[in-house]
């Protein structure tokens, strides 16, 4: 039971983990209905998007195929305590089955689903760092952005923030 790959998405996922977690601790919860376009979603419903996004790290480890159906799950979240509950029992989970996988788990081919048509088949391992990781900074990246048009302070994520200078 090889574990070479786990180990070296540890140190990435936590960093990934403690940013988010950081821009999750200053969505404003008066501001939770701002959208930025009619299109977008609102601060809150991408806040609570972000806090749900490692659920997939579970999700993509413990089975081998999701066939996503609209019943469902949606986590709505209307205080930034219950968001950031949400957000560290989420990446607490999905931690230890990243921590508990080895090298012929990861590699598994993993298929999502919606309404029973394949979307995408990739190796967990992939999974991990599309579908979890690159997914997470992407809608995280659409928070800085909400939280700068409402004047709130960003905090540093790879360095200081403007913010923090």
């Amino acid at each position: 039971m090889s574990k070479t790959i786990t180990p070296s998405l540890l140190p990435e996922f936590d960093h990934e983990m403690a940013n988010t977690r950081r821009m999750l601790e200053r969505a404003p919860e008066d501001r939770w209905t701002y959208a930025p376009h009619d299109r977008s979603m609102t601060l809150g419903r991408l806040a609570a998007h972000i806090a749900q996004v490692p659920v997939w790290a579970t999700i993509a480890l413990t089975l081998d195929e999701f066939n996503l159906t609209p019943e469902f799950e949606v986590v709505g979240v209307t205080t930034r305590a219950a968001l950031l509950d949400t957000f560290d029992r989420n990446c607490a989970e999905a931690r230890s089955h990243i921590v508990d996988a080895d090298d012929t788990a990861v590699m598994k081919m993993w298929t999502f689903k919606k309404a029973g048509h394949t979307v995408l088949s990739m190796p967990k391992a992939v999974v991990l760092r599309t579908f979890v990781m690159n997914h997470l900074i992407h809608h995280r990246g659409q928070l800085s952005v909400y939280l700068r048009l409402n004047d709130v302070p960003l905090p540093g994520l790879y360095g200081p923030s403007a913010d923090e200078m």
